[in-house]
């Protein structure tokens, strides 16, 4: 009684993950490729190959290194961070609305993101003699009250 339903389970075997697609050219290590000994984690311009414009780390899969080279790069990245070489996140100048689910929020209708603007504090008048008269007014007005 199971065994139809294995047989028709056999018939439809899947290509396996790790198989290469057709078309698709495999990517190769580019510090493989150059023979370059080690990955310098003052070498801005490289190490910013291997991030997205978010600040994230690029997946293996999608550089192309290998794994020692991998693992030598996201140690690279994390030490230029640190020491305020490269940025832990871009800035972005958009706020995201919602997600999968749409969040609390129902209200918003859909579509593109607000736009959040940033903040520009007031301008200041040069006007040195006005501030200096004007702090005397107060002194003097202050002196008044405590004599009455």
């Amino acid at each position: 009684m199971a065994k139809g339903n294995d047989r028709d389970r056999d018939s439809r075997r899947r290509a396996p993950k790790d198989a290469p697609r057709k078309g698709a050219k495999k990517k190769v290590c580019i510090f493989c490729s150059d023979h370059i000994a080690f990955v310098d984690y003052k070498d801005i311009n490289l190490l910013r190959r291997f991030m997205s414009e978010r600040g994230k780390i690029r997946a293996r899969r999608v550089s192309g290194n290998c794994s020692q080279h991998q693992a030598a790069v996201a140690v690279a990245i994390k030490t230029a961070r640190e020491l305020a070489l490269l940025p832990y996140a871009q800035r972005t100048l958009t706020e995201r609305t919602g997600g999968r689910g749409g969040g609390r929020g129902g209200d918003r209708s859909r579509g593109a993101p607000e736009r959040v603007e940033a903040y520009e504090p007031p301008e200041l008048t040069s006007d040195a003699g006005d501030g200096a008269e004007e702090a005397g007014d107060v002194a003097e007005s202050v002196d008044a009250e405590v004599r009455t």
